[in-house]
């Protein structure tokens, strides 16, 4: 799985520079999922429209990835960049175009066996000020 997650390390680097940054990109395996993944993602040009992100992401996922691995993603999940438990994450993990590989934690309220998380940016103060 490891390899998927370097994979989408690539991938969340493209989108980022046309899109904007990601404040959280993702892959999180739940507890009571039976190897399929979560691609978690937070971002402010998502939330412009939730619709569009989503149609966007999975057009790149399926360019980006063979048939075989995109059936190892269950789905695509948005996290609101003002929900507490993201800025929980923020603050615990910083991870920017790299992987930070963490098991048997709980996010959002949910048992994650196991998680790739591939950035993870602090929250800029001095943004959070100006919204």
């Amino acid at each position: 799985m490891k390899q998927l997650a370097e994979k989408l390390v690539s991938l969340e680097h493209e989108v980022s520079s046309e899109k904007g940054d990601f404040a959280l990109f993702a892959l999180f395996l739940r507890e009571d999922a039976q190897d399929r993944w979560d691609l978690v993602a937070s971002a402010s040009w998502i939330e412009v429209n939730k619709e569009k992100a989503l149609d966007y992401l999975a057009k790149r996922l399926q360019s980006h990835l063979q048939p075989q691995e995109l059936l190892n993603i269950s789905r695509i999940v948005f996290v609101d960049e003002d929900n507490p438990a993201l800025q929980a994450i923020r603050r615990a993990m910083r991870v920017e175009g790299g992987i930070t590989e963490v098991k048997d934690s709980n996010f959002f309220g949910l048992q994650i066996k196991h998680a790739y998380i591939i950035t993870s940016k602090k929250q800029n103060v001095m943004a959070a000020a100006a919204i």
